[in-house]
């Protein structure tokens, strides 16, 4: 199998490494990317950048723009017209892949050129760790060729589906791009119900974070959908019952608000 640094012989410009650039750098390195494949451009780089920097060779804010096989996008969306223009005059065969929730193709592609070779994606933070999943679309100039690259690089770092068109990318973004921080509130909800019930809150914290880590990795592994474990788990009359009975009277509308929430904000910062 060709190794990503045999894959990228020109390597990578990060564009921000704040916690999604940061997740995706730790991702490629963890996958066996080597550290002077990567060029990064930070306002204010990290003390882990500044260390890779040091002892592994990672390239940080040159004085010249070097060229990449990839450009990753990964500023702040309401960051990226001011700092774009700092990799707007990279070479020709450059894919840019952007990150950035609510940018368009077409926004890229009226700063950085109509024949611009752009993939618009989505990822989300558990690449630091191999789990994340990522949504991609590419532009006309990127093609079938820029698409799968992108979709190489990114499978580094976890899942990737591809999207019939960009209009859904609003909807991933409100659903997967957001959606690990609805999960890690839930742990905190959880917990919190745990000391309401008289547990020390160690204890209910271990508990919470355990129960979902446990549930995530069995519906990873089981054939059964979603609705079948939850049906499997929940016997007549009993405990789980009970519990789930308040739960399913809230839950659906409320993720319904909070991923439309999402979606929406997505769709103004388009413009």
């Amino acid at each position: 199998m060709t190794s990503l640094s045999e894959a990228l012989p020109r390597g990578i410009m990060l564009l921000g490494c704040g916690k999604m650039g940061g997740a995706m750098l730790e991702g490629w390195l963890t996958q066996g990317l080597a550290a002077s494949k990567v060029t990064v451009i930070d306002v204010a780089p990290s003390d882990r950048v500044q260390a890779l920097a040091r002892d592994a060779g990672l390239v940080v804010n040159p004085d010249a723009i070097p060229d990449a096989d990839v450009c990753l996008l990964a500023v702040k969306p309401q960051m990226m017209e001011e700092a774009i223009g700092a990799v707007a005059g990279m070479g020709a065969g450059t894919l840019y892949v952007s990150i950035a929730a609510g940018l368009t193709i077409d926004w890229f592609q009226a700063r950085l050129g109509a024949s611009a070779r752009i993939v618009r994606s989505m990822p989300n933070t558990p690449a630091a760790v191999g789990k994340g999943i990522s949504a991609l679309v590419a532009n006309e100039a990127a093609g079938a060729a820029g698409l799968e690259a992108a979709e190489a690089l990114l499978a580094a770092i976890g899942a990737t589906v591809r999207l019939e068109s960009e209009a859904q990318m609003d909807a991933v973004t409100g659903l997967s791009g957001s959606g690990p921080a609805y999960v890690f509130h839930l742990i905190e909800a959880m917990a919190a119900a745990g000391e309401a019930e008289g547990l020390a809150p160690d204890l209910a914290m271990a508990l919470a974070r355990a129960t979902v880590i446990g549930a995530g990795a069995l519906a990873e592994a089981a054939e059964e959908s979603a609705a079948q474990l939850r049906i499997d788990v929940t016997s007549p009359k009993g405990t789980t019952a009970e519990g789930l009975a308040v739960l399913m009277e809230a839950l659906p509308d409320l993720m319904r608000r909070t991923v439309g929430a999402a979606a929406n904000r997505s769709r103004e910062l388009a413009g």
